[in-house]
C-alpha cells in the first residue's frame, strides 16, 4: 500500500441496507488511488433487508476493482446446513432470524433453505465465493478470530467466522499484522494495539461502522 492508498472495512451489515447504503457513500474510497474495500461477513439474517444488501454488495463487485468479501458465522451456517441438512443447524438459524432474510425474498417457509433455492443464482454465487480471511498491508481482516498456535492458513473456518474468544486480551501469540474483526458487538469501535473491532450493532439498533486504514478514521451510519 502506497502512501496515499487506504483500504476501508465495513462491520457485521445483518440486512440493514438502509444503514449500508448512507454509509458507503460517505466514505472517501478512491478506486483510481487504488483503495481496497473490505466487507466484514454476516450480510444476512437479523435485518429486514438481506435481498436489497446483497443486490448492492453484488453491484459494488462489478463496478469496484478491489473490493473483498469475507464470510461470516451466519453466511457459514446457512451453507453448511443446506449442505448437510442437520437439524441442530436449521434451529440455530431460526435462532439467527433467517426468517427475516426469507422474508426480504418473498419465500415464508424454511423449506427452500435445504437447497438455498429462495436465492436467486447471482446471489447464491456471492455467498458460495466468500473468502475465510483477507492479509495485506500488515493488516488480518477476519469475521472473528483466530485460534491459539496455528498460522493464519492452518486455522479452521468454524474459528474464524465464529470465535467468540475475546482474543484481544490474549497476548500468548504475536503476529506481524493487526487484526480487524467483526462479529461481536461493541457499543463503540474496539481499538488496542494489535486488534480492531469494528461490529458496533447495526442489527440491535446501533450504528454501522467502518474504519479507514492506515489512518484509523471511524465512519458510521
Amino acid at each position: 500500500m502506497t502512501q496515499q492508498q487506504k483500504i476501508f472495512a465495513v462491520g457485521d451489515i445483518h440486512g440493514n441496507f438502509e444503514k449500508l447504503s448512507r454509509l458507503i457513500p460517505r466514505l472517501p474510497f478512491d478506486q483510481a488511488r487504488g483503495d481496497t474495500l473490505v466487507f466484514m461477513g454476516d450480510y444476512i439474517n437479523r435485518g429486514p433487508q438481506t435481498a436489497d444488501v446483497i443486490a448492492y454488495l453484488i453491484e459494488l463487485k462489478q463496478r469496484l476493482t478491489k473490493v473483498v468479501f469475507l464470510m461470516g458465522n451466519h453466511e457459514h451456517t446457512l451453507l453448511m446446513y443446506a449442505k448437510t441438512g442437520e437439524e441442530g443447524l436449521l434451529q440455530l438459524l431460526r435462532h439467527m432470524k433467517v426468517e427475516e432474510t426469507l422474508n426480504s425474498y418473498h419465500r415464508e417457509t424454511p423449506k427452500s433453505l435445504s437447497d438455498l433455492s429462495f436465492l436467486p443464482d447471482a446471489h447464491r454465487d456471492f455467498l458460495t465465493t466468500l473468502l475465510p480471511y483477507y492479509l495485506a498491508e500488515g493488516y488480518l481482516f477476519v469475521h472473528a478470530g483466530l485460534g491459539p498456535g496455528k498460522r493464519i492458513e492452518d486455522q479452521q473456518i468454524d474459528t474464524l467466522v465464529g470465535s467468540r474468544t475475546i482474543f484481544h486480551d490474549n497476548n500468548e501469540d504475536k503476529h506481524d499484522y493487526t487484526v480487524v474483526f467483526g462479529h461481536i458487538p461493541f457499543e463503540m469501535p474496539l481499538v488496542t494495539p494489535n486488534f480492531i473491532g469494528i461490529d458496533t450493532g447495526a442489527s440491535y439498533g446501533n450504528q454501522l461502522t467502518a474504519v479507514e486504514l492506515p489512518t484509523l478514521r471511524f465512519y458510521h451510519a
